[in-house]
């Protein structure tokens, strides 16, 4: 299978290009660009991209979707009923499988991060928009997020439970494996029980907050888990937490 990757150095956030192999119908996961090395890799390997698959609607994902459609403008271009965005054609719903050039692609739906957030599954690999990255988690403050529980369960029942040597291949920076991120992600191990929850007090968001991890983010920066003084949970970015 060839997957081939190009990351927007202000985002850091990913637009793939797959296919099975070389000369033949291919299809991108995102369009956050840029897009120029995916142009000129489809080109050099025979690929015609009849389809594109929106994980989730947030800017830095979707942003160069016209231009791929300047490209390819026979395009199908799929999302979730809650994640379309201008350009989409059709919606692409928990469970549906889509084929695409000998492959298959399954939608997962992973909400939390957004309420229709989908990863998408194809030949022991998985495309978690911003759900799960390398090291780290999505938080819950985005436009149109739902819930610290539903990105939890997206996380722990969904991703998680695939089979360890699955290929994590985010919506943003480097790629893992479901057993690196079983035994090395910070939010991970604790909700596995592997590690103690924190009990700092700190200000989130205004408010006071426990801080249950200080945790990495993508971008080098941090993700915090915070607990508020009613017993509810949230994952936010490490800016909006005084410590």
């Amino acid at each position: 299978m060839i997957v081939e990757r190009s990351m927007n150095d202000s985002w850091l956030s990913n637009t793939y290009l797959v296919a099975a192999g070389p000369n033949s119908d291919a299809f991108l996961v995102d369009a956050g660009g840029p897009l120029d090395p995916l142009f000129a890799a489809a080109h050099a390997q025979g690929l015609t991209v009849t389809h594109i698959l929106l994980t989730h609607h947030h800017h830095d994902h979707v942003a160069e979707l016209g231009a791929a459609l300047e490209r390819w403008p026979e395009a199908t271009v799929l999302a979730h009923p809650e994640e379309r965005v201008p350009g989409t054609t059709g919606d692409l719903k928990p469970g549906d499988e889509v084929e695409i050039g000998g492959l298959t692609v399954k939608a997962l739906h992973t909400p939390g991060h957004t309420a229709g957030m989908l990863a998408l599954l194809v030949d022991g690999q998985v495309f978690t928009g911003d759900t799960l990255f390398k090291g780290s988690v999505g938080g819950v403050r985005a436009p149109g997020s739902t819930s610290y529980a539903d990105l939890k369960r997206s996380v722990m029942e969904t991703l998680l439970a695939l089979p360890p040597e699955t290929v994590i291949r985010p919506g943003h920076t480097d790629p893992t494996t479901v057993a690196e991120e079983l035994e090395g992600n910070a939010f991970v191990r604790i909700w596995r029980g592997l590690d103690e929850e924190g009990a700092e007090q700190v200000t989130a968001l205004g408010d006071p907050a426990t801080l249950i991890l200080w945790g990495p983010d993508y971008d080098g920066g941090h993700k915090a888990w915070v607990r508020w003084p009613d017993g509810s949970d949230d994952i936010v970015g490490g800016s909006r937490v005084e410590r």
